[in-house]
């Protein structure tokens, strides 16, 4: 059975890496039947389940498995899963609109992160939090007449937040060497500063942006 479990999962691992999300899911499933009493295994498969059904746009779905991850890493004591599991629940309370619960999802993975000295995991935890206020904002102005820059005051304060928790993951992953995360924050910080009508500063960092792909950064 332990095998069979496995096996089940590594075939819908593969699947997933192939880009075949929904035959993924049907093994990962599968492996969830039968059943395993490897719970850091279980984790795993919860966690590939939670984001193969994000990936699918099933957010019902994703929800439902990463908070099984997240019970389960809790009851193991795996805390680095525990905050993994918090920062997936977070993306997808994000894209369901519900900001202020994927704020406290994520602000979980970061204290993690950080009590556990995961550089990495701190990096990711904010970045995340950058997108939640980022995509909290673009919601915000939507229902905003305004000229860009002159912004009601809570909505220029939500993306004033985005930006500094872009700095922030950008001041970490300049420090861990990684220049992929480096182009997607300054990407962001563009994004949000023309949000904010700051347009020098937006083209300030999409320059860089394209600097970093071109490899002068």
């Amino acid at each position: 059975m332990e095998a069979s479990c496995l096996e089940l999962a590594l075939e819908g691992e593969r699947l997933c890496k192939a880009g075949d999300f929904k035959g993924g899911t049907a093994f990962f499933e599968a492996a969830v039947q039968v059943g395993t009493e490897d719970l850091k295994t279980l984790s795993a498969i919860y966690s590939q389940l939670g984001n193969a059904y994000f990936y699918l746009k099933e957010y019902g779905k994703a929800l439902e498995y990463h908070r099984h991850d997240l019970t389960l890493a809790r009851t193991i004591g795996d805390r680095i899963g525990e905050g993994k599991a918090s920062g997936n629940l977070g993306n997808t309370l994000k894209v369901l609109g519900r900001f202020d619960e994927a704020t406290v999802c994520c602000q979980r993975h970061l204290d993690i992160s950080q009590e556990q000295g995961d550089k990495v995991g701190e990096a990711r935890a904010l970045y995340n939090i950058g997108n939640v206020f980022h995509a909290k904002g673009k919601q915000q102005l939507w229902g905003c007449t305004q000229d860009p820059g002159d912004l009601p005051p809570v909505v220029r304060d939500t993306l004033q937040r985005a930006t500094s928790f872009y700095e922030m993951n950008l001041c970490l992953v300049k420090e861990l060497g990684d220049r992929a995360a480096q182009g997607r924050a300054f990407g962001n910080l563009g994004n949000t500063h023309y949000l904010l009508g700051n347009f020098v500063e937006a083209i300030k960092f999409h320059r860089q942006v394209i600097y970093i792909s071109l490899g002068q950064y």
